[in-house]
């Protein structure tokens, strides 16, 4: 009867467990040990924990094992509590039972408890076997306990079991988790024996500790060595690759899963959608992810999360309610994707939703990275007092990380007051930390306070805080090429240079210009535009130009977030390229296409003056749509950027060169209200008027231009509150009339021509898709060219510009 009752439990047959349970009560055999064990293991199993202890309280003259049984029966079903009453409740305890509290203890998450039972084990003189081993070994690396796990390996070689291959493997687990990588390097080098555990245990901790090339080198010795991997340690490996950016080895991967036969394995599929997400290729990995026939959690957050490293907010929410729908529930780290695609499209509210509903909806307690996240939401959107407020009601303190973030959002805000606020607890927090140091020095170098900056470099010498050198790397045939600032030490610098130098030269000629800002030296700017030029993502996409071939794109990795300067110059040098250029920094990725970076330059997003501003939307207008218009006029037109269905269109009117602007006389920024309905530019043209919306206020610089009042203002923000209602609202836009720009003609000199010819072009049908409108721009480009060549040709005004020029000397 007790193989009937364990045969049962192996199919997890309810019913026919019940009716073995029935006749063996019929057959008088109930009060029996032999048959009660099986039952309350049965019962257990099944999670009818009611009935497995109701067997086992009817059991008569129970023994050690019914005792055992039920302990793991209640451990498995985290009944703790009631597991730890039986456990001290028995008279005579064997090492099966010690080690099954230890072990229960440890799988759910109470290590320390267990490392008390341990102890206990210890002081009573019980033998500890391999499986004891085993499970403390598991909790101490869980727990990170680093001091404890070594006593605890001391005692295994004193016991003769550091060869076990049980005891080894865990071993190497747990010193893996404990960050010490090298120890389980070496533990593993010792093991004379080894089987798939073993080689999956060092993968892991390979993959885990960052050392993704260690991981695929041991993935290799193992198959030299004739062990064949299973879904898991498959599953390993192509995670370490995705940590790389490795695509052309997991595609590898990829193939040897296919043949294998370990594709269908829900841990192959799931660490497949991670590597192309992580590498870039989100459209493999959502593609890989419909092609699964069942979905866990992890799936959908390995999707999630790799829409949000690209920004895409719109698909990551889509993505988060459809697997709401599906009645998936979401995890922690789920919530970490969602939140940092919303912060990284600028989705306040958005964010502070999905924030709330995680600790409401869903009972998940946020962690570090959940505050953090939403401090960065805040902090990206330029809203720093709101990230003050919420950092001053949250339950704790930030980590390292959440006052680095806020720190960095005030570096480029320009905010002192909250930026040193947010610089001293960063150190209290983390006083080797060199983020604090580096913000600082930015922040005061930007204002050049050079004093200051050499004040806090000489802390860091006396703290001995060292800044974390920034490189960059990029992986052709199997090898991963790395490069820092200035690298020298590469076979090919000479080349690598060469064309560096050509494409600066390139550059130069279609508009860029150097943000000098980022440099935090007081050097002159030649040489800061020399130091910026040998930054190491810029070598590494030189040499990706070189070396890749034309049909790929060039995928780079950066161990920092890339700087405004390198940013705005790969989106100049794929425009003349021609090639896509991937970078994946500390942050997100960046695709950068014909000129154009998916993250629609949200992420260098300064809080600057106007005419920096300026400048940068003056280069990046030549460069996107390739109008040439005379230096002393020039309409910058920048490329709708797509961000989780809104759309913002910046227009700059700029009254300079591209060498020096020197003055703006216009900043409007506007909003596309029909964005919240569509996600995509309308093509009704009265749709088209409303996107006419004022965002901001209108901000006129110009030599004798006055400000608009506030009346006008007001008028011109309730107008944009009024489209977008009644695009809500569906409403018959072809009655509402939007005429936002109108005013603004108040806030320019009656002869300025050029402004009413800039209103003009925007008030086209189909906005900036019309040719009409950019026609327009061009017939005025060449009317005012021909005016500059016939100045040129007038004496009288040659005559006035040499006086100008040169004025006469007072002294005689």
């Amino acid at each position: 009867m007790s193989g009937m009752v364990m045969a049962a439990s192996a199919l997890g047959d309810r019913a026919l467990g019940r009716q073995v349970h029935c006749q063996i009560l019929r057959l008088g055999f109930g009060a029996y040990a032999f048959t009660g064990s099986p039952l309350v293991d049965m019962y257990a199993k099944m999670g009818l924990i009611g009935d497995a202890k109701r067997v086992f309280d009817e059991m008569e003259g129970k023994n050690v094992v019914m005792y055992n049984t039920m302990i793991t029966g209640l451990l498995r079903c985290k009944m703790v509590a009631e597991a730890r009453g039986v456990f001290e409740a028995m008279a005579d305890r064997d090492s099966i039972t010690w080690t099954t509290m230890v072990t229960g203890l440890t799988q759910n998450g109470l290590q320390s408890e267990a490392l008390d039972v341990f102890r206990r084990m210890r002081a009573e003189g019980v033998g500890i076997d391999q499986y004891t081993f085993g499970s403390i070994l598991t909790a101490c690396g869980a727990l990170a306990a680093s001091e404890e796990g070594k006593q605890i390996h001391a005692y295994t070689i004193r016991t003769l079991y550091d060869d076990n291959i049980f005891v080894g493997s865990a071993l190497v687990d747990m010193y893996s988790k404990c960050r010490n990588i090298r120890l389980a390097e070496a533990v593993f080098r010792r093991m004379t024996c080894k089987n798939i555990i073993s080689w999956t245990a060092m993968i892991v901790g390979y993959g885990q500790n960052g050392c993704g090339e260690e991981a695929v080198r041991v993935f290799s010795e193992m198959q030299r060595d004739g062990i064949k991997p299973d879904d898991f340690t498959l599953g390993s490996v192509i995670s370490s690759c995705a940590n790389l950016a490795s695509l052309e080895e997991g595609a590898q991967f990829h193939c040897m899963a296919l043949v294998s036969g370990l594709r269908p394995y829900i841990t192959v599929s799931n660490a497949l959608v991670t590597l192309y997400g992580k590498c870039g290729s989100i459209e493999d990995a959502h593609r890989l992810f419909d092609e699964m026939p069942f979905h866990d959690q992890v799936s959908w957050t390995a999707l999630v999360s790799g829409y949000a490293q690209f920004g895409k907010a719109k698909e990551t929410m889509d993505l988060f309610e459809k697997m709401l729908l599906k009645g998936v529930k979401p995890d922690g780290v789920t919530f970490i994707g969602v939140l940092s695609a919303c912060s990284r499209s600028g989705l306040v509210e958005k964010g502070r939703s999905y924030f709330h509903s995680m600790q409401k909806d869903h009972g998940i307690v946020p962690l570090d990275d959940h505050y953090t996240c939403m401090i960065d939401l805040y902090s990206r959107s330029g809203r720093l007092k709101e990230a003050e407020e919420f950092i001053r009601q949250m339950p704790r303190c930030p980590d390292a990380i959440g006052w680095a973030t806020l720190l960095s959002a005030c570096r480029l805000r320009g905010d002192m007051e909250i930026g040193k606020w947010a610089a001293e607890n960063l150190l209290k927090t983390d006083p080797q930390n060199p983020a604090s140091y580096v913000l600082l020095c930015s922040m005061h170098a930007s204002k050049g306070e050079w004093s200051e900056v050499a004040q806090l470099r000489r802390g860091m010498r006396d703290r001995q805080v060292k800044k974390e050198p920034g490189c960059s790397w990029i992986k052709y045939k199997n090898k991963v090429h790395i490069f820092s600032a200035d690298d020298q030490s590469h076979p090919f610098s000479g080349t690598i240079y060469e064309k560096l130098q050509w494409l600066n030269s390139k550059m130069v000629e279609e508009g860029y210009k150097p943000d000098v800002s980022s440099v935090l030296h007081d050097v002159a700017d030649a040489e800061k535009v020399h130091m910026l030029s040998n930054h190491s993502e810029k070598l590494a996409i030189a040499f990706g130009l070189i070396f890749v071939p034309e049909d790929m794109p060039i995928r780079v990795v950066k161990n920092l977030r890339v700087c405004v300067d390198c940013h705005n110059a790969t989106k100049f040098i794929s425009k003349i390229t021609g090639r896509d250029i991937l970078v994946r920094d500390a942050v997100r990725f960046h695709k950068f296409s014909n000129g154009i970076c998916s993250c629609g330059d949200f992420c260098t997003n300064k809080s600057r003056s106007l005419q920096t501003k300026g400048e940068s939307a003056f280069a990046n207008s030549s460069m996107q749509f390739g109008i040439r218009i005379v230096h002393d006029f020039y309409i910058s037109l920048l490329t709708l950027v797509y961000q989780s269905g809104r759309c913002l269109v910046a227009i700059w009117v700029l009254d300079g060169n591209v060498s020096h602007v020197k003055g703006i006389f216009l900043a409007v920024l506007l909003g596309q209200g029909i964005a919240e309905v569509t996600g995509c530019m309308p093509k009704n043209p009265s749709m088209a008027r409303a996107i006419l919306g004022l965002r901001h206020r209108t901000t006129c610089l110009h030599t004798g231009t006055p400000v608009p009042d506030l009346h006008i203002q007001e008028m011109l923000l309730k107008q944009t509150d009024n489209a977008r209602a009644a695009v809500r609202g569906k409403a018959k836009l072809d009655q509402l009339e939007i005429d936002a720009v109108t005013p603004l003609y108040e806030g320019c000199r009656p002869e300025d021509t050029r402004l009413k010819v800039t209103l003009m072009a925007l008030e086209m049908k189909r906005y900036f898709a019309d040719p009409k409108a950019t026609k327009l721009l061009r017939c005025h480009a060449d009317r005012e060219e021909k005016k500059r060549e016939d100045d040129a040709n007038d004496p009288e005004i040659n005559k006035k510009d040499k006086m100008l020029s040169h004025p006469k000397d007072e002294s005689q």
